[in-house]
């Protein structure tokens, strides 16, 4: 059977996310690889992190990719001043200087294509992937969009939910409290990966889904 893996938010942190994917997953073109979003902001690389996604798909490997907030702040900070400071402050500068670009439109189109692509969220057999989670206090969860980007700490309907799992990001959590979640409805993936120089975090976490195992490495970029 094939593998299906989902990955956590990765920052910019190229080398780290090669690593993991080449060396501890060591992936196959038969697997199914879901990244949560966060691709950029904060971390050394932005760039040579979806340089490396989209070399993966072009050798033929299976990845698909959500949008994160980080990515939806980018993608508006050329709407207003305001929204750029915005993104600035969020980790910004980091992805421009990866770049090489002064603005969100001095981007290679290749590049905008990718973020443009991206999905808010996408579902596999009993399985949701999605970077921040659901809004659950409305009829149909799946028409919230900026909550499945920004969302924190929600809360359950489990008659809603039903037998599907929510597998999802955005919220740094400690290394090891992710793997006390194997028997969750609800995993979250964020360890915290930029955040190096916490106690607790600095690590990209995957997950394969259907035989619930974790795989974890710690930052490697800084």
């Amino acid at each position: 059977m094939p593998r299906i893996f989902a990955i956590g938010d990765i920052h910019g942190c190229n080398q780290t996310f090669r690593t993991l994917l080449l060396d501890e997953i060591r992936i196959k073109k038969s697997d199914k690889i879901y990244c949560l979003g966060d691709y950029i902001d904060r971390g050394p690389d932005s760039k040579g992190v979806i340089d490396f996604i989209l070399e993966l798909r072009k050798s033929g490997y299976q990845i698909y990719t959500l949008r994160g907030n980080h990515e939806e702040l980018m993608m508006m900070s050329s709407e207003s001043a305001e929204n750029f400071e915005l993104w600035d402050l969020n980790g910004g500068a980091a992805t421009l200087k990866s770049f090489h670009a002064k603005s969100y439109s001095d981007i290679d189109p290749v590049y905008l294509d990718f973020f443009e692509a991206t999905e808010y969220f996408l579902l596999k057999d009993k399985f949701i992937f999605v970077h921040a989670g659901l809004d659950f206090s409305i009829a149909d969860p799946f028409e919230n969009i900026e909550s499945m980007m920004w969302i924190r700490d929600f809360h359950i309907d489990n008659k809603k939910l039903g037998d599907r799992i929510i597998i999802h990001g955005h919220s740094p959590r400690p290394a090891d409290f992710i793997p006390t979640q194997k028997e969750s409805n609800v995993i979250n993936l964020d360890g915290g990966c930029v955040y190096s120089w916490r106690p607790g975090f600095g690590y990209l976490f995957a997950l394969e889904v259907q035989s619930r195992e974790f795989i974890s490495i710690k930052n490697t970029d800084f």
